[in-house]
């Protein structure tokens, strides 16, 4: 191995990482690029960072890595210390792929590596299961196949999810019973057609409600299976992982998977209809924590050695949200920091009923966004974004996160207190795991403010102009309420039809849209 020049004193982590060659999966990733940039920023002495790379949409590993050098997450480092991004390292590999696609050269090189990241996985959770057990389940057993095969191995730590058992509402630190057995679930994905698959899959992973948290709980008893063959390996499960906290920057995000997602979409008024629990807690857990806590989990499983697989659960149950607060707090957020050519004012409604759910769903984004693109298509106006394929997305994004937000845990996180109280001094004044640092009256605005910023790439100096235009949706928003107050009532004072009631309901949506595209729209959203 490279040998470890001397860290800060008293600093444990960095001292821990100094000279040390890592391998990561999933590099390319939100929580991997935080990973990566939490490496290099915090380990100063730290080795070589071996990213497994493949070649993705006729793009090469090695130009996939210079795009990652140029993401916005090592803006600091390459200010500070832009040597640092020399430590990354290609290798050419697939985890869809046996023995990781990796060449013999490259496993050559691998040879240095003591401590492996895995965090690549598929998000999706309604993934054909094939293809959800090839990238979740086959992945780390690859992987660990590979480890098995580098002498210098001192602890392997897979990234699962807190949501792998969600039919347990009190969820220990703990590998529980895997859902089916893993050798006839491999069997049964490589003998049976997809259409056969795809037709019994729900009964199949039951009582999992998809196949993500089915895969993952799959993946999980793949590492307990595995065993200590000659090096320690744990399991880190974070909650739902949002922007950052403090690191890189406040309020960082790279993805619109879940909160993101309706973060973005209510800011452009798309999204006016939110499935939640009111008082049910939103384990929302800032990124850099969650990586943070990883690191730390590394440095503590290398030097503990345990026999038995560690499970570590993150969460942010000592300094709750609710999401309700979530629902605030974001639309409050938006109207004091709104982002560029919003469609329409930031504006819903939160929904626990999942029927009422869906009928509102379907009345105030559905029909008024197909209603919108078609009018749009009709005067032979090109809109930047198709607002019937926004809307489906949104829709499939609501169906995700509904699940989360109806519904309420409680995370057994004794592992990860017990860490947080082994830190020194020096390694908590640079790690933070602990969530009751969290300010979340701060932490909705920079998720705002970052949404705006890292994820839509607007800038700064658009701002201005982004706040008369939705001065100008105000008064449309407000308009429009105050035209279906005057229509309702006059269907229940009236004899009117019903013919005439939806007649009237017709030429007040077409003078909507006119008013929209010449008002708002029309200076602002067409290419």
């Amino acid at each position: 191995m490279v040998a470890r020049p001397r860290s800060p004193v008293g600093a444990l982590i960095p001292q821990f990482y100094a000279g040390r060659s890592i391998f990561i999966t999933g590099g390319t990733g939100f929580m991997g690029k935080v990973l990566i940039e939490r490496l290099l920023s915090t380990c100063p002495d730290i080795g070589r960072l071996h990213l497994l790379l493949r070649q993705k949409k006729g793009v090469s590993p090695e130009k996939r890595l210079q795009q990652i050098k140029q993401s916005q997450v090592f803006d600091v480092i390459r200010q500070m210390n832009p040597s640092q991004l020399d430590k990354l390292c290609i290798v050419p590999g697939d985890t869809s792929q046996p023995g990781l696609g990796i060449a013999a050269e490259s496993m050559q090189q691998l040879q240095e590596v003591s401590i492996v990241f895995h965090s690549a996985a598929t998000l999706k959770f309604d993934e054909a299961l094939q293809t959800a057990v090839q990238q979740n389940v086959l992945s780390i057993i690859r992987l660990m196949e590979v480890c098995d095969k580098l002498p210098n191995m001192d602890a392997l730590i897979h990234v699962s999810t807190a949501y792998s058992n969600p039919e347990r509402k009190i969820v220990e630190e703990k590998v529980y019973p895997p859902p089916a057995s893993l050798p006839r679930l491999l069997a049964l994905v490589d003998a049976l057609p997809q259409p056969m698959l795809a037709n019994i899959t729900p009964q199949y992973i039951y009582p999992k409600p998809n196949t993500y948290t089915f895969t993952k709980a799959m993946s999980e008893e793949a590492v307990r299976s595995h065993g200590n063959n000659g090096y320690p390996i744990a399991i880190f499960r974070p909650t739902i992982v949002v922007s950052s906290l403090k690191h890189p920057f406040p309020g960082w995000i790279e993805n619109l998977n879940g909160p993101s997602g309706v973060v973005a979409a209510a800011g452009k008024g798309l999204l006016h209809v939110f499935s939640r629990k009111c008082d049910a807690r939103a384990d929302l857990l800032p990124v850099d924590i969650a990586i943070d806590t990883l690191l730390a989990i590394a440095w503590e499983t290398a030097i503990d050695k345990p026999e038995e697989v560690r499970v570590y659960n993150c969460s942010t149950f000592d300094k709750p949200t609710t999401w309700l607060e979530f629902e605030n707090q974001i639309r409050d957020k938006l109207r004091m920091h709104p982002l560029d050519r919003a469609f329409w004012y930031p504006a819903g409604a939160g929904v626990e009923n999942r029927h009422a759910s869906k009928l509102m769903i379907f009345l105030l984004q559905t029909v008024p966004l197909h209603m919108a693109e078609y009018v749009l298509r009709a005067l032979g106006i090109k809109m930047s974004i198709s607002l019937i394929t926004a809307e489906q997305k949104m829709r499939a994004m609501s169906e995700v996160l509904t699940f989360f937000a109806l519904n309420e845990w409680h995370f057994s996180t004794n592992n990860v207190a017990k860490l947080r109280a082994r830190l020194s001094p020096q390694d908590v004044a640079i790690y933070n795991l602990d969530p009751k640092s969290i300010d979340w009256d701060d932490h909705y605005t920079n998720f705002v403010k970052g949404t705006r910023k890292y994820l839509l790439k607007e800038k700064d100096e658009d701002i201005p102009e982004a706040k008369r235009h939705l001065n100008r949706l105000y008064y449309v928003h407000n308009g429009v309420l105050l035209l279906s107050l005057v229509l309702f009532t006059r269907l229940l004072l009236s004899n009117s039809s019903v013919r005439e009631f939806v007649s009237d309901i017709l030429r007040l949506l077409f003078s909507l849209l006119n008013v929209i595209y010449s008002y708002v729209l029309a200076p602002a959203s067409i290419t």
